[in-house]
């Protein structure tokens, strides 16, 4: 099996994640031999070993690159933490600095089990106190400008493909993702509890959706997109297929074509002090060339209540 050569490997340094025992080790080394067809390299650079360990390392643990077990087309979408140390954009890599990897999934598209989306969930927070969490090195958070470095975190891994995370800030303010995959969709939640003593006001959420990976998908344009809101979508070359995400309470649809991604942005209501928000998202994949008739059938199904 041919692996992909020609994507950037970052230079992690401090966000390599070495692995303590050997259960461990094989679960990170599938996700990234098996899905993400990482290199040698790249998988060296992620867990923190000489690249010339690796070799024997995979000859130890009986792991071969064309092993990969294939999904039923009845099983829930493959849906696995993204593993970092390949940046998830092919442009704009300066807004996005040293991605960390906590808040990213790669959901594989039901056609071609080599094509990934990245799901960044979420990518950002904003509240009435400024930017309260970024999942990159980009402009000024709270943190940041105070030289505080939020831990590591990783996704816990649940049954049937469940993932969830939970982060607690210096300041109290906690936050969290879980996310189901099922056979037709993936269903997302984010949830955020205010544990300061004010009031939270105008907590935006940006969530994105980088097409890097997915072959046919990951123009450099808006051409391919629908953006209606809650609706942000990317069709294929051909227009006969389409990934197309959703959040409730949106507050905008958009892309970014250097990246390229797309956003469907939710916002939180406020947040008394000690109280819990949650917001409800989906992702789904359609085949076929209509696309305003499934943008209409999936909003008669996915109960996501939009802003007034």
């Amino acid at each position: 099996m041919q692996h992909d050569t020609n994507l950037e490997t970052l230079n992690y340094g401090d966000e390599a994640r070495p692995l303590s025992n050997d259960a461990e080790l094989r679960y990170w080394l599938e996700n990234m031999l098996w899905y993400h067809r990482y290199t040698l390299d790249e998988i060296a650079t992620v867990i923190g070993m000489p690249p010339s360990r690796m070799q024997d390392t995979l000859v130890r643990l009986n792991l071969q690159a064309d092993r990969r077990p294939h999904r039923r087309p009845t099983a829930p979408l493959t849906v696995l933490p993204y593993p970092g140390g390949r940046h998830p954009r092919i442009g704009f890599l300066d807004g996005a600095v040293n991605p960390q990897r906590e808040t990213k999934m790669s959901v594989f598209t039901p056609w071609d089990e080599k094509s990934y989306v990245v799901v960044d969930v979420p990518e950002a927070i904003f509240s009435n106190l400024g930017l309260t969490y970024l999942a990159h090195t980009h402009v000024p958070t709270l943190w940041t400008r105070q030289n505080i470095e939020l831990p590591h975190l990783e996704w816990s891994r649940r049954r049937g493909g469940v993932l969830d995370i939970k982060r607690v800030l210096p300041n109290g303010i906690a936050f969290g993702a879980r996310v189901e995959p099922t056979q037709s969709e993936v269903r997302m939640e984010l949830w955020l509890k205010n544990g300061t003593k004010e009031r939270l006001t105008d907590l935006r959420v940006q969530n994105c959706v980088m097409l890097r990976g997915a072959e046919g998908f990951n123009a450099q344009s808006n051409g391919n997109k629908v953006l209606q809101s809650p609706f942000a979508v990317c069709g294929s070359e051909d227009g006969l297929r389409w990934i197309v995400t959703a959040w409730e309470r949106c507050g905008r649809a958009w892309a970014n074509p250097p990246c390229p991604c797309l956003h469907s942005d939710p916002i939180f209501p406020e947040c008394a002090p000690g109280k819990t928000v949650r917001l409800q998202g989906r992702l789904a994949f359609y085949e076929g060339s209509g696309i305003q008739s499934e943008l209409k059938r999936l909003s008669s199904i996915w109960s996501l209540p939009q802003l007034s």
